[in-house]
């Protein structure tokens, strides 16, 4: 793996690399959107009353699902690795998306125990570990180096488009055949959907057996730094820390950006208004700073999208409700940010410590970040409660996008380094 410099022309994008990986791209776009994380997260807003009223649950029990969840995944991204490097990512993916439809359908057999629903949020992440999105993006690192960015950034707006269509979708379905529909939609989706285009475009680059393990290809191994070094690497514990902070600061923004609208003076409808901008920023943030990678120095574009926040929090920490425009301008800045993260991270990860153990190496990322973000809610809550309103969570915030994005500024990493780590 080396650091090539970008293409001297910065405009244009590389049309050839999504000539050839046009069926993995979309293979990828369709493995985000069905994933077991997405699946389950963005779907249980709307899951939660019908869940309620059939069987009696409090929504504060059910939240705990989405903490079994997290917990599960977590545990999930330190699975994918050895399991890639044994059976090979194709196998592990197909039989990911098999267990994940079988998966689904016994949550509708749960019984009247919550216990159950929380072992299920559990253990699905375990059982279909295949399915999250440490495999698209590895899949789409090996067939995209030119345009990486722009095509990480393609299939990651699958959690954009998701967020949008699955709560609409599962809503009108409950509302017809009930609860059970809900998982059964989540099925149907991967069954028909992720399931044949793995089977038939799940190839890897250079790939002559559809069965052939990850690194067992007739074309040349895979290079970058083990997994060892890189835990001993200064630059990606910088990358972890910065980004950490960037999802803290997304996490505490995001669930409390409508009651602080709503505490400055404006109505419920006002203040939701606001908010819905956040969705169309993170997918437009998403595939501007994707192209941007594959043009300019990574450090640096990641260093100001990291930074972008920090202009939101300055106006909702001093702004009043008097300017709408300054108020989605604010959150405009925030979900642009938060768009990239994700992209950032698979593209610094795969950029400048190869794809050699990448499944461990991005794992551990995902890793850190859902435990940090599973216990942001709760600090910011405690938070909010110590000073009695939003300005003490702003001021963390905004330490957040300042702190992070000066991290990466002072890192100075070189092609000399990287082609080290390559023989590694």
């Amino acid at each position: 793996m080396t650091d090539t410099s970008p293409s001297t022309n910065k405009v244009a994008i590389d049309l050839g690399e999504f000539r050839r990986g046009w069926r993995v791209l979309l293979l990828g776009l369709a493995g985000i959107c069905t994933s077991i994380s997405v699946g389950l997260l963005y779907g249980f807003g709307t899951l939660v009353i019908p869940l309620e009223q059939a069987f009696g649950w409090s929504r504060g029990d059910l939240q705990a699902s989405i903490t079994f969840l997290f917990a599960g995944v977590a545990i999930s991204t330190q699975l994918v690795g050895p399991l890639y490097r044994r059976f090979g990512l194709r196998r592990v993916a197909i039989v990911s998306i098999v267990l994940q439809v079988i998966g689904y359908a016994a949550i509708t057999r749960i019984e009247h125990s919550i216990g159950w629903l929380y072992l299920a949020y559990f253990a699905m992440p375990l059982v279909c570990a295949g399915t999250i999105a440490i495999s698209w993006t590895q899949l789409v690192n090996l067939w995209f180096e030119r345009n990486r960015g722009l095509a990480l950034a393609v299939i990651l707006c699958g959690t954009g488009l998701m967020a949008v269509v699955l709560p609409l979708l599962l809503e009108r379905l409950i509302a017809q055949f009930g609860w059970q529909a809900g998982f059964f939609t989540l099925a149907a989706m991967p069954l028909l959907l992720t399931l044949p285009m793995a089977l038939f475009w799940l190839r890897l680059p250079n790939e002559r057996a559809s069965g052939l393990p990850m690194g067992a290809e007739t074309g040349p191994p895979l290079g970058g730094t083990c997994y060892r070094q890189v835990l001993r690497s200064p630059l990606y514990w910088s990358f972890n820390i910065a980004l950490i902070l960037s999802v803290c600061l997304t996490v505490g923004m995001v669930t409390n950006i409508v009651p602080m609208l709503q505490s400055k003076g404006l109505s419920a409808q006002a203040a939701s208004q606001i908010f819905s901008s956040f969705g169309v920023s993170i997918i437009a943030g998403r595939l501007l700073v994707g192209y941007l990678l594959d043009r300019y120095r990574p450090i640096l574009v990641a260093a100001v999208s990291l930074a972008l926040p920090a202009i939101g929090c300055v106006i909702f920490l001093f702004g009043g409700v008097q300017s709408m425009a300054l108020l989605v301008l604010a959150t405009l800045c925030i979900g642009a940010s938060a768009g990239a993260e994700f992209d950032l991270a698979a593209f610094l990860m795969a950029r400048y410590f190869g794809l050699r153990d990448y499944a461990r190496i991005f794992g551990l990322h995902l890793a850190l970040v859902t435990i940090c973000s599973g216990l942001m809610p709760i600090f910011f809550g405690r938070l909010y409660e110590a000073y009695g309103g939003y300005s003490a969570l702003l001021l963390c915030c905004l330490a957040c996008a300042i702190i992070g994005p000066s991290i990466l500024f002072w890192l100075r990493p070189t092609a000399r380094v990287v082609g080290q780590q390559q023989h590694a």
